[in-house]
């Protein structure tokens, strides 16, 4: 039994569309807590703390289960890293600061069983945001405000967000906030899937 230690509608999708047998419950994790506690980490290792604190958080819950926990952050080239914008205004700096660069988006994948993890990988992909105006940022915003609040680097790749790429390197399924080759290959080791 597979449960996803999240509400992501990105994340649900690409386990339903993988074919993959699971649940949803999301792991009501402090996530602020622990970001404050590892200032000044590296932001692979944050996004694996993160994924790893949500798996947890779960598999305390259900024992025998493997718990999925996943997170993704976006990493400008001058090293400041993007949390999900709260309000519009901060989507508008967001937008605005990736306009006409390059970022990171790191994601993390754990896999936790019996209240301990059991298998994780970090993945990147590097993206190229085009030169934004302001009158497109508002438009994209009319649009898509307040869905992307809960989306790092406020974009859904799957939809308009697309719009805002120049060039994408990297796997889309990291792009989307999860690296799901890697975890569909775990699954089928752990005979979740069949091989």
């Amino acid at each position: 039994m597979l449960i996803l230690a999240s509400q992501s509608a990105s994340r649900t999708a690409m386990l339903s569309a993988a074919g993959v047998p699971f649940t949803a419950e999301p792991a009501y994790a402090d996530e602020a807590a622990l970001k404050a506690a590892m200032a000044g980490a590296r932001p692979r290792d944050l996004a694996d703390a993160l994924a790893e604190l949500k798996a947890l958080k779960v598999s305390a819950r259900h024992p025998g289960a493997l718990v999925l926990g996943s997170d993704s952050l976006a990493v400008l080239d001058d090293g400041s890293v993007l949390d999900k914008p709260t309000t519009r205004e901060e989507a508008r700096d967001h937008l605005r600061r990736m306009s006409g660069r390059h970022h990171d988006l790191v994601s993390a994948a754990v896999i936790a069983e019996n209240g301990r993890p059991v298998w994780r990988v970090v993945d990147a992909a590097r993206i190229a945001v085009r030169r934004l105006s302001d009158a497109f940022i508002e438009t994209y915003l009319d649009a898509e405000w307040p869905a992307i609040a809960g989306c790092v680097g406020c974009y859904r790749i799957e939809g308009p967000g697309v719009q805002l790429f120049a060039k994408v390197s990297g796997s889309q399924f990291t792009v989307l906030g999860m690296p799901l080759l890697p975890v569909l290959d775990f699954l089928r080791t752990r005979e979740v899937l069949p091989t």
